[in-house]
C-alpha cells in the first residue's frame, strides 16, 4: 500500500469500497462498436452501471447498419435504462455535414458526440470503455468524487497485469518515455502535467459539464492524450485529480496491422505533439526521438526487473522491439483533426440525439 501524492490530486484505494459520490447527476458515457457488443466485457461493464443507477447511461454507437438492429436489442436485453447515440447513423453524418463536421469517424469522434450530449443532460459527464473485464460498481463513483470537491476533471488509473504478464503497453513502452524525455530538455508546466498521471492513456476519466464544453478531441485513437491538453488549459494542476481503480483486464490487440499498437501509436503522438504544440512546446523532433529510445530502454530494464520480482514473464527483446517501431511516431504532427469545443460550435446536441433517433427508428423496431 501506497499514498504519495503527484503533482495532481492523487486520490489511492485503501480497501474501503466505493465513496459517495454525485452518482446521480451524472450521464455515463461508455463507447461501443458492433464488433465489442456482446462481449462478456460490455455486458459486465453495462449491467453493472445498472446497479450503479447514474442519472444517465449513453452508450455512443458506432455500427454498420446491418448490424445495429443487433446491437440495440442486445442492450436492451441487459439490466440497464441506457440509450443508444448512433454516431455513424447516415442522419447524423448528414447532420455533422450540414455545419461542416462530417468527415473520419473513430473512437474520439463518437465520444465528442456523446460528450456534447451528456453536458446538456447532467452537470458532471464521466466516460469509460467497455472492455474491461474487471469492471466493477466503486469505478464510477471514485471517478466522480473529486468533482464534489471543486475538481474539474478526474482521470482514472490502475494496473494493467493479466495471465501472468504486463499489459499497457502503449502508455509503457511509448507516451511515459516520450513525455520523459520530454521532460529532460523543456522546464514546461504542459510537459510537466502530462507526466503527472499514472494511467494518462486510460479511456476512464470524468469532469464537469462546463469543462466537457471545451474538450477538442481528434476523431480518432488521440482522445486521451488530446484530453489532457484541454484539461491542462481549463483546470491545471490545482483542478485536476487522478483516482486508483484498481487493477484492470482488457481486451489486448496486436502490435502489427490494421488498429493494431503501432496504428494507435501515430495517433496518439499525433495527439501529444499537437497539444504541445498548441502550448507553445517547441520540439525537436530528430533529438527526441533518440531521447525517446534511450528512456524506453532503460524503462524496459525497469519492467523487467519489477516483472521479475513479481514472477511475471517478461520478454525485454520483444519490448526493445515494441519501442523501435514506436520510434517510428515521433515526428511532426500533421494537419490536426481535432473536432471544435461545443462551446463554440453551433452544433445542437439535441439535434444529433435526434438525428440519431430517427435513423434508429428507421432500422429498429425501438
Amino acid at each position: 500500500m501506497e499514498y504519495v501524492q503527484e503533482r495532481v490530486a492523487t486520490l489511492h484505494d485503501f480497501g474501503v469500497g466505493a465513496p459517495e459520490a454525485p452518482v446521480d447527476r451524472a450521464t455515463v458515457v461508455v463507447p461501443l462498436t458492433d464488433r465489442d457488443h456482446a462481449s462478456l466485457a460490455a455486458e459486465r461493464v453495462l449491467s453493472t452501471l445498472g446497479t450503479v443507477d447514474p442519472e444517465s447511461v449513453l452508450v455512443a454507437l458506432r455500427a454498420d447498419e446491418g448490424k445495429v438492429d443487433a446491437v440495440c436489442e442486445w442492450v436492451d436485453s441487459l439490466d440497464v435504462d441506457a440509450d443508444v447515440l448512433w454516431c455513424n447513423a447516415p442522419t447524423v453524418r448528414d447532420l455533422l455535414g450540414e455545419h461542416g463536421l462530417n468527415g473520419e469517424a473513430g473512437k474520439g469522434r463518437d465520444v465528442w458526440l456523446a460528450l456534447g450530449a451528456a453536458a446538456a443532460r447532467s452537470d458532471l459527464v464521466a466516460v469509460h470503455d467497455a472492455d474491461a473485464t474487471t469492471y466493477g460498481p466503486q469505478h464510477v463513483p471514485r471517478l466522480l468524487f473529486p468533482l464534489a470537491r471543486d475538481y474539474e476533471f478526474v482521470k482514472g488509473y490502475y494496473a494493467r497485469v493479466e495471465n501472468d504478464h504486463l499489459y499497457g503497453r502503449l502508455c509503457r513502452l511509448f507516451y511515459e518515455p516520450a513525455v520523459a524525455a520530454l521532460a529532460e530538455t523543456h522546464d514546461a508546466p504542459l510537459v510537466d502535467y502530462l507526466g503527472a498521471f499514472r494511467y494518462a492513456l486510460a479511456g476512464e476519466f470524468a469532469a464537469t459539464s462546463d469543462l466537457v464544453r471545451q474538450f477538442r478531441p481528434p476523431r480518432g485513437w488521440g482522445l486521451e492524450v488530446a484530453t489532457l491538453g484541454d484539461a491542462f488549459r481549463t483546470a491545471g494542476f490545482g483542478g485536476t485529480a487522478q483516482v486508483d481503480l484498481g487493477i484492470h483486464e482488457h481486451d489486448h490487440r496486436a502490435v502489427s496491422g490494421r488498429g493494431g499498437l503501432s496504428d494507435m501509436a501515430d495517433e496518439v503522438a499525433a495527439a501529444l505533439f499537437g497539444a504541445l504544440d498548441d502550448g507553445g512546446v517547441a520540439v525537436d523532433y530528430d533529438d527526441l526521438r533518440e531521447r525517446y529510445r534511450t528512456t524506453a530502454r532503460r524503462l524496459v530494464d525497469q519492467y523487467a526487473a519489477d516483472a521479475a520480482f513479481n514472477g511475471l514473464d517478461y520478454d525485454p527483446a520483444d519490448e526493445r522491439r515494441q519501442v523501435d517501431a514506436y520510434a517510428e511516431s515521433v515526428r511532426p504532427p500533421e494537419s490536426g483533426d481535432r473536432l471544435p469545443a461545443w462551446a463554440g460550435t453551433d452544433l445542437d446536441p439535441d439535434a444529433v440525439c435526434d438525428a440519431s433517433r430517427r435513423a434508429l427508428d428507421e432500422v429498429t423496431d425501438r
